[in-house]
């Protein structure tokens, strides 16, 4: 199964994105946190697929978050969707080895979902992120 993961410490934020994910791909597991370190703690053995981060998070950076994750797990997808479209918060997200960027007031959920979708595709998913494209031979 396909999971996801919001960090994100603006709680309404953080539900309206579940919301339109959870109606957009029922099947898909998604999990929450709201900083850093709740973050690192539910990677755990079945870390996520994907992760929609920001930017600003209460203690650690969703930047070095994202170093962190990506050192350990660079199989991740790592989304930066941030209020602060910055050069340099683009340049260092670079560095981190976020995989995309997106800035909050440019970016609509439709594009979100449309990133899902297009991820999916790329790991040979449906679009409700549980079943293959493609069968094995039996």
């Amino acid at each position: 199964m396909f999971r996801i993961m919001l960090v994100e410490d603006e709680l309404t934020l953080r539900q309206l994105f579940r919301c339109h994910l959870e109606d957009e791909f029922p099947s898909i597991e998604i999990m929450e946190a709201s900083n850093a370190n709740e973050a690192l703690q539910k990677i755990g053995p079945q870390p996520p697929h994907l992760i929609f981060m920001d930017i600003s998070l209460p203690g650690e950076s969703g930047l070095e978050l994202t170093r962190k994750i990506k050192k350990e797990h660079p199989e991740i997808v790592v989304v930066i969707v941030t209020g602060y479209d910055l050069p340099e918060y683009r340049e260092e997200a670079i560095r981190c080895k976020a995989d995309y960027f997106f800035t909050k007031g440019a970016t609509t959920m439709d594009m979100l979902s449309d990133l899902v979708k297009s991820i999916l595709l790329k790991k040979k998913l449906k679009a409700d992120g549980f079943e293959s494209l493609t069968r094995e031979p039996r």
